[in-house]
């Protein structure tokens, strides 16, 4: 007598409303689990995994899940919807976890169009300085990379032959497999999955179809670039395998660290140290700007540690703009070292006959102080 199946939910171990998401999750793991290969032997494993694949294999499908939702298994019996049993197609359930279970062993799925294979990309390095960055530059690289033979026009194949199906695959690329109730289908080993073999390979690149070679090229570096900017060269990356497609250059741009500027977007900052006399009586100061100009900076009488000029349009260029940022100079008044008799009585006759009112910062901070004792 025929034992009643398992409703396909419960076997998944998932409710009615879980997601397609959720579906393949659970199906995943629970196959891993369950699966022949690791279970070696064990009926019972091997009869839990078909009934695992023939529950995803119905539930993946839309269609075939909101038939089962309504009728049942009923659905798929004496030609129902389903028109195979339940079982459905063992293959397409099986290749949701194949690079799960067996880690690719099977080799990279998909087409060989005709053995060519895309040249891998390819990234450089390049530092400049923030003045480069503010005015852009062309900039000459050279670069050890993989181009296509001049011999063999990138075939591999000597001159006057071409490469000829593979006769383990016949020209497949794929070898099929037998395992117990399924079948598996591997990369063949033969032609490495590109369905021909070269019988004369071309002396110049050895049957690659391509070979190393320092190649210079110029690279235009627009003004505003930041550190970390990326700037892809198509098709100048590593030349394809035997008359692939080439792949891509990209170059990651460093800025070096200025002596003077720090930058923040398209703004610049500016420290610049003042001496006390400038900053209690007024005055003014140059500062260098990027562009290699110099701008004034008037101090007003007062001035304190820390107060900020912003000086508009001083800033870097903005990428693919032509705006520019600002550059904002910061003042520290310094503190005199090394004074003489004289300098240092006069500054203490200066806090002698000093009130509040030529210094209300720290005056309000210790009636504040005292407020706090008493």
């Amino acid at each position: 007598m025929l034992m009643a199946k398992r409703d396909y939910y419960e076997v998944l171990s998932v409710s009615r409303t879980a997601s397609d998401g959720e579906l393949k999750t659970s199906f995943r793991k629970l196959a891993m689990q369950w699966h022949p290969d690791k279970n070696p032997g064990n009926a019972e494993c091997e009869a839990k995994f078909k009934e695992i694949n023939e529950a995803y294999d119905c539930l993946k499908d839309p269609q075939k899940r909101a038939a089962y939702d309504r009728y049942g298994h009923a659905a798929f019996e004496n030609g129902g919807a389903g028109g195979q049993g339940g079982f459905g197609d063992f293959t397409s359930a099986f290749s949701d976890i194949f690079d799960d279970l067996f880690g690719g062993m099977g080799g990279r799925r998909g087409g060989r169009s005709g053995g060519r294979e895309r040249g891998a990309d390819l990234r450089y390095n390049l530092e400049i300085s923030l003045e480069e960055a503010f005015s852009g530059k062309a900039a000459k690289i050279e670069i050890p990379t993989s181009v296509t033979c001049e011999t063999c026009s990138g075939t591999g194949a000597k001159a006057g032959t071409q490469p000829v199906p593979c006769k383990t695959c016949q020209g497949s690329g794929r070898i099929r497999q037998a395992q117990g109730f399924f079948t598996l289908e591997r990369t063949c080993v033969s032609c490495q999955g590109r369905g021909t073999v070269i019988q004369d390979p071309c002396k110049s690149c050895s049957g690659a179809g391509r070979v190393v070679k320092e190649r210079a090229l110029e690279v235009n570096i627009p003004p505003g670039v930041e550190d970390g900017t990326r700037i892809r060269l198509g098709g100048e990356g590593e030349a394809g395998v035997r008359g692939g497609g080439n792949g891509d250059l990209y170059i990651f741009l460093s800025v070096t660290q200025h002596p003077i500027f720090q930058r923040e977007g398209a703004d610049l900052f500016c420290r610049v140290p003042i001496s006390m006399v400038t900053a209690t009586l007024g005055g003014e100061f140059e500062v260098p700007t990027v562009d290699g100009s110099r701008s004034k900076v008037k101090v007003p009488e007062g001035t304190q540690t820390g107060k900020r000029f912003r000086l508009g349009g001083k800033g870097m260029p903005v990428l693919r703009s032509r705006d520019r940022g600002d550059m904002v100079v910061q003042v520290a008044v310094e503190t005199p070292q090394k004074l003489t008799k004289r300098q240092k009585e006069l500054l203490r006759e200066f806090e002698k006959d000093s009130s509040k009112d030529t210094q209300p910062e720290s005056s309000g901070f210790f009636a504040k102080m005292r407020e706090f004792f008493d």
